[in-house]
């Protein structure tokens, strides 16, 4: 939708006197970090150089030798104001030169003009605070550039309430350049096999494919193809259904299909069928498994009465599971885990 005043949130001119705005704890900063890729931190706030200091303009003086953001922000008037947003500055200072840049920026010159781009784009006044935090760059980058990739998104077809979503959950996003984010579309149409609208599905769903790196998707593939022996339309499905497939580790995809396959005898179409499965602790598996093994129920043939599907044995909370699927207690449930 428009905003009727997209002034209106953004802080205003902060005196000196004035005491530091406490800020709520932001409910959205946990969905909104769940899928966030972090660039290294780096171990502690860099040094500015002395003509960068020069630049800093402050009464009283800086603090000398601080280490920290913090002791800045009584001194800085851009820095109270990104306090005031939400912004958490012990965070941004373990990002490399992140803190640097802060302190060389002007909050009417430099980041008011950012922050209505971004709240034009869809990230929510609540949301601009853990944004930042996360993707404090943001600010040092090219107003022209950022409206340039969002017309690009918009030329691919992505409504605007999928950018706002996409943005928000992998804010490095709009660092990237047209060529980079045009390439990595092509990339997963083209080695998926997928159509134009099943692609735009699969990063609105999980935009970090955007920004993360390429090297441990190839492999992740490969390791479906080569190492487990799936076939090229079910690696689609698979991935079309659980996206964070081509993200997890090698070593958990591995082992968890070695015990689903080589051990409970899951044949790779059913495994196909649902591969929200390979998301699931290999633990939890192996125990559920033994269980019912141990009562006489582990039965996974769809064909047979007593059929269990790999839906029922992983997504179900334990008393669940144990009363509709291994018609026992949670007593005997907890009993025979001690005996593991």
């Amino acid at each position: 939708g428009s905003f009727s005043s997209p002034e209106s949130n953004l802080p205003s001119p902060v005196k000196q006197e004035q005491p530091k705005a406490e800020t709520l704890p932001n409910l959205n900063a946990k969905i909104l970090y769940e899928d966030w890729d972090d660039i290294p931190p780096s171990s502690a706030l860099e040094e500015i150089s002395e003509e960068e200091a020069v630049q800093i303009i402050a009464e009283p003086l800086l603090p000398l030798q601080s280490s920290t953001l913090r002791d800045y922000v009584d001194h800085s008037e851009t820095l109270a104001k990104l306090v005031h947003l939400g912004v958490d500055l012990s965070e941004v200072e373990k990002r490399q030169k992140a803190g640097q840049l802060l302190l060389t920026l002007d909050f009417e010159k430099d980041i008011r003009k950012i922050l209505l781009f971004l709240k034009d784009v869809g990230v929510e006044d609540n949301q601009l605070g853990p944004f930042l935090t996360k993707n404090p760059y943001i600010l040092a980058e090219d107003l022209e550039a950022l409206e340039t990739r969002v017309a690009y998104l918009k030329s691919k077809k992505f409504g605007k309430a999928e950018i706002a979503q996409m943005v928000s959950r992998a804010p490095y996003l709009l660092l990237f350049s047209v060529e980079r984010l045009d390439n990595r579309l092509g990339f997963f149409k083209n080695e998926l096999g997928l159509s134009v609208k099943k692609t735009k599905d699969l990063v609105i769903r999980l935009p970090r494919l955007l920004t993360g790196k390429i090297g441990p998707v190839k492999e992740n593939l490969q390791v479906f193809q080569i190492e487990l022996g799936f076939q090229r339309n079910e690696i689609q499905q698979i991935v079309f259904k659980t996206p964070k497939i081509l993200t997890a580790s090698k070593k958990s995809l591995r082992q968890t299909f070695d015990y689903l396959h080589n051990i409970m005898g899951i044949p790779h179409n059913m495994l196909t069928h649902f591969p929200q499965v390979f998301n699931s602790k290999l633990l939890r598996i192996r125990e559920r498994h033994m269980f019912l093994t141990f009562l006489g129920r582990a039965q996974y043939d769809p064909a047979q009465p007593s059929y269990i599907s790999l839906d029922q044995l992983v997504s179900l909370p334990d008393e669940v599971f144990c009363t509709v699927v291994a018609k026992a207690s949670m007593q005997d449930f907890e009993k025979f885990l001690k005996t593991l």
